[in-house]
């Protein structure tokens, strides 16, 4: 079983934005190369591979338990693991970083899988939140090459309301006094507490911020603190870079996957989609409502809803709430076994 970081290399690779030089793509895998139930699972926003981002749902036991199946884990570009603005070189580096697409970074995967791990068919694809949104990119780019889809939530593009939302944390950093337009010399504390301030207000939905004894029994004198430990330390502590955050942001704010092949076609784009679907939104998300997984659901050929029932807003997919992934884990189960 392999769970350390992987490192492929593509060479010149072409982007939304531009170019890379030298584009990496990182990844791990868990369990036999042989087997053909492949599961993909990359990461979303503000995780990284080898922080352990994915083992609330991989290993034994688990859900996606690498005795049962093949299982790759993805991180996306600019996550400061797979090519991103802080570990490019000249002169691609830093603020001048091209822009990624979700369709780069499910080329860049498909490479990999194909040409160095020989998979011929994916299973299922399992995300959250931007890991989500690559697994309804999938089906799209590459409709014959995936069976299952599981968006964990999240949704087929990002909607106004949520693009509106990630212009404030984008504002809150660009417009710091130690950003300097992404030239920053040393980490602009400033920028990135800033941004996590913004971000924390719409992680939890409305009704977990009412159930405050949650957030105070305990671990947490006041609200403040909260904030300063769990979310500028979020990415204070774990060494994130500014620009990376900027450049993930832009790649989740422009997610679409209507603007691939179908001319923005948003219905056309979800009718297309032939591989089944457990859509599986937070009943409390306030980045992704369980109204516009309705809609999607709606127009998928074939594909089941199931809304978590949770105080816990978007997080509830990402491993914060034990209940709750035992109920992904659940209906994850349930889909996988199904014919």
């Amino acid at each position: 079983m392999q769970t350390s970081n992987q490192y492929y290399h593509h060479g010149r690779f072409k982007v939304a934005g531009g170019v890379l030089p030298d584009a990496v793509t990182a990844y791990r895998t868990y369990g036999d190369p042989k087997n053909d139930k492949v599961i993909v699972f990359p990461t979303c926003f503000g995780v990284k591979l080898a922080l352990g981002s994915q083992d609330y749902l991989v290993g034994e036991g688990k859900v996606l338990d690498p005795n049962k199946y093949f299982v790759v884990t993805f991180a996306l570009f600019c996550n400061g693991e797979s090519s991103s603005p802080s570990n490019t070189p000249a002169p691609y580096g830093g603020p001048y970083f091209p822009f990624i697409s979700y369709e780069d970074n499910i080329r860049a995967q498909h490479v990999v899988l194909t040409k160095h791990l020989g998979v011929r068919k994916i299973f299922c694809v399992v995300g959250f939140s931007m890991g989500g949104q690559q697994a309804y990119h999938w089906p799209v780019i590459f409709p014959d090459f995936v069976e299952r889809f599981v968006p964990i939530c999240s949704s087929a593009r990002t909607s106004p309301h949520n693009q509106c939302f990630l212009e404030g944390p984008k504002a809150a950093m660009l417009a710091s006094k130690d950003f300097d337009d992404g030239h920053y010399k040393s980490t602009p504390q400033h920028g990135i507490r800033a941004f996590a301030r913004v971000y924390s207000a719409w992680a939890y939905g409305q009704t977990w911020f009412r159930e405050y004894k949650y957030l105070m029994d305990g671990e947490y004198p006041d609200l403040n603190s909260f904030i300063r430990e769990r979310w500028e330390g979020r990415f204070i502590a774990n060494n994130w870079d500014a620009n990376d955050m900027i450049a993930l942001l832009n790649t989740w704010q422009k997610g679409d996957i209507s603007i691939i092949r179908d001319g923005g076609d948003y219905e056309k784009a979800l009718k297309s989609i032939k591989a089944k679907g457990l859509i599986m939104p937070s009943k409390t998300d306030l980045y992704f409502t369980p109204e516009d997984s309705e809609n999607e659901v709606s127009r998928l050929r074939d594909a089941k809803l199931h809304v978590i029932p949770t105080i816990w807003g978007h997080f509830a997919g990402g491993g914060a709430n034990p209940p709750d992934v035992a109920f992904i884990s659940e209906k994850i189960t349930e889909f996988l076994q199904a014919p």
